[in-house]
């Protein structure tokens, strides 16, 4: 059951905050991911308010459910939705990258409270979440690991490998969320105007899940109110594990930013943090619904 937590409006309004912190982060730091972390906002507000059985006065929980952030280059995302709930002070959040900081680039489970795994490269979070899985199914634990991929990231091998290995065991304590946002660091190949596309264009990454015998669902990851029952619905599937298809934008809430792949890791100029700020000063849930757009 999601636990008791704030109203839709509040949840919007939060995640816009949280956006707003990810830009002014990665400008003051001057380096850093944004089109990502943009992405995964709706998700991880939904998660961190909303789904998970956390304690924040207490990260260390034994009960608590686990969260990864397998694409850890959206470490300032996660760090951005740990400080709003609670885990820190917000303006810790200045000191992301920095010599000495507990932000790293990448998140470093020995550095920062509330981390349940270090990540960065890419696919080796999913697998330890397969991990802590099997381990709590094997200590008859009853939480549930919750990892968070990107679509760009199902392109490593291990990634399939670790799924197969869930399916075997039947870890239905597993739920995976893929932000499909369709753009890589890169773009995608290239093809004339109109003809690029995502090597999981239409139902291929849907059925290459099922192939390998997960429930699947999806969901329009900046629809705050369909994230939450969607991943409440993944929890409670039996027999196998889950993993929930949320479409997004990358850059989503920043227009320029938007469906733009340059935006996966540079800095804004003062000018362009001035307007991102003025868009995302705006009312709350305008970074609402949107099917377009990985990792």
């Amino acid at each position: 059951m999601a636990q008791a937590g704030p109203a839709l409006a509040e949840l919007q309004q939060t995640a816009q905050q949280l956006r707003r912190e990810i830009v002014k982060t990665v400008a003051h730091a001057r380096g850093g991911h944004l089109g990502g972390p943009l992405s995964a906002a709706d998700i991880l507000t939904a998660l961190y308010f909303r789904v998970l059985n956390i304690r924040p006065e207490e990260p260390g929980w034994p009960d608590r459910d686990r969260f990864i952030l397998s694409k850890g280059h959206s470490s300032i995302a996660l760090y951005g939705v740990l400080a709003l709930r609670g885990y820190f002070p917000v303006e810790e959040l200045l000191s992301f990258d920095s010599m000495g900081s507990r932000l790293q680039g990448h998140p470093d489970m020995h550095a920062l409270p509330g981390l349940d795994m270090s990540s960065g490269s890419l696919g080796l979070g999913f697998s330890a979440g397969v991990g802590i899985a099997l381990g709590a199914k094997l200590a008859q634990k009853a939480f549930t690991t919750f990892v968070m991929v990107g679509d760009g990231e199902c392109n490593e091998g291990i990634v399939w490998e670790g799924a197969h290995v869930a399916q075997r065991y039947g870890l239905d304590n597993l739920v995976v969320i893929v932000d499909k946002n369709d753009l890589q660091q890169f773009g995608w190949r290239a093809g004339p105007p109109g003809q690029r596309r995502p090597p999981y264009s239409g139902d291929e990454l849907r059925l290459r899940w099922e192939a390998f015998g997960w429930a699947v669902s999806e969901v329009d990851g900046h629809d705050i109110a369909a994230v939450i029952p969607a991943l409440e619905a993944a929890r409670t599937l039996e027999g196998r594990p889950a993993v929930v298809i949320a479409h997004t934008v990358k850059g989503k809430g920043v227009s320029f930013m938007e469906g733009d792949y340059r935006w996966h890791t540079r800095a804004p100029t003062s000018q362009e943090l001035g307007a991102a700020l003025a868009e995302l000063s705006g009312p709350a849930g305008q970074n609402g619904a949107g099917q377009n757009g990985a990792s």
